[in-house]
């Protein structure tokens, strides 16, 4: 059966609208590269205790080789189980879906069966096709499960859209919201552009995944000319691999930007802070090797915290880079305000039991 969000609960579909911290769930493997569900529930509830108000699975923290090696459906299983387990907090739940419209409409029921709220669409695969297809494409997927857009950053297989593109896809009756993460500010605009000129910013909510400009993208009035008057729109969450390791430090900046954002002024502060997240996440995301290292790295700092036991991936040549640990260590040693260390600590072995 079809899913609309206005199907939602009252309280999920608020909690999406007012912007909270989704991380991008990381894949638990062994030294074998079997799955290990102990560690993946452990991941979870985590992400619950730290606050997030919601969780991305099957998305590309969480390996897209997942899809390959039959372990869709059983991670995004856990993943929902453990939240209904562990959290009497409406979370909202999205599901990645990639593929063609074939596929993405298979992993739609997926994870509409599974109770995800939406689906988290990549357009990887519709590389060269045009907007038409691709706007024809996204309304099939729409017609199962609400989605949430994603303009992937080209430079690792995103799309390059406009904001004519933007504008069709936003004024598709079963979008809910976009994650805008092209690292690219230009693109960026491109998408808020859109939403407003669809005249669907009160429908369709903006998440951050610009990892290089998080704390900047959730302070910034973005003011758009429409019919000569202006019009403000905001991006009130993120939805982020990098929110998936240091996240209740991240949840933890995620209300001080709002409460920055509904002030007068910026403290110069939260102007600094914008570059020291970007500063962690170069270490994390490995960019001097053009992001080779990205998941890893999130591992890393995973592994370190007690959460996982290696860095390992299904790809076996995804790996840490050379010496993406020593920039790892330079950020940890810089930046101790941004991490969550103690909390794990504290945590570790509740969450790692049964």
């Amino acid at each position: 059966m079809a899913l609309h969000w206005t199907d939602w609960d009252a309280d999920v579909l608020a909690t999406l609208r007012r912007g909270v911290a989704i991380p991008a769930n990381p894949l638990a493997l062994d030294a074998q590269r079997n799955f290990d569900p102990r560690r993946q529930r452990a991941l979870t509830r985590y992400y619950v205790d730290a606050g997030s108000g919601g969780l991305a699975v099957g998305v590309h923290t969480t390996q897209f080789e997942i899809r390959d090696v039959g372990l869709y459906e059983p991670v995004l299983k856990l993943a929902a189980e453990t939240m209904d387990d562990w959290s009497d907090r409406p979370l909202v739940r999205i599901a990645g879906l990639v593929g063609r419209t074939d596929q993405a409409l298979s992993e739609a029921a997926v994870a509409r069966d599974l109770g995800y709220h939406a689906g988290l669409l990549s357009l990887a695969a519709w590389n060269g096709a045009s907007d038409d297809e691709i706007i024809a494409h996204c309304e099939a997927v729409a017609k199962e499960v609400p989605l949430v857009g994603f303009y992937l950053q080209p430079a690792v297989g995103g799309v390059l859209l406009g904001s004519d593109f933007w504008r069709r896809f936003a004024q598709i009756d079963n979008v809910v919201a976009i994650k805008m993460a092209p690292f690219n500010r230009y693109r960026t605009l491109d998408v808020i552009r859109g939403v407003v000129e669809a005249r669907a910013e009160d429908k369709v909510t903006l998440y951050t995944g610009n990892d290089d400009h998080i704390v900047y993208d959730l302070i910034t009035p973005f003011t758009v000319m429409r019919d000569g008057e202006p019009v403000v729109a905001r991006i009130v969450g993120g939805l982020l691999g990098h929110w998936s390791v240091w996240t209740k430090a991240a949840v933890e900046l995620l209300e001080r930007c709002h409460e920055v954002a509904g002030g007068e002024s910026v403290p110069a502060g939260m102007l600094a802070l914008d570059s020291q997240v970007t500063d962690a996440n170069a270490a994390f995301f490995d960019v001097a090797n053009d992001f080779a290292g990205c998941i890893a790295g999130c591992h890393e700092v995973l592994r370190r915290q007690g959460l996982l036991e290696g860095t390992w991936c299904l790809n076996p040549d995804e790996t840490l880079s050379p010496g993406q640990s020593a920039e790892i260590d330079r950020v940890y040693a810089a930046y101790p305000h941004l991490n969550d260390d103690a909390f794990v600590a504290e945590n570790l072995e509740r969450w790692l039991g049964e």
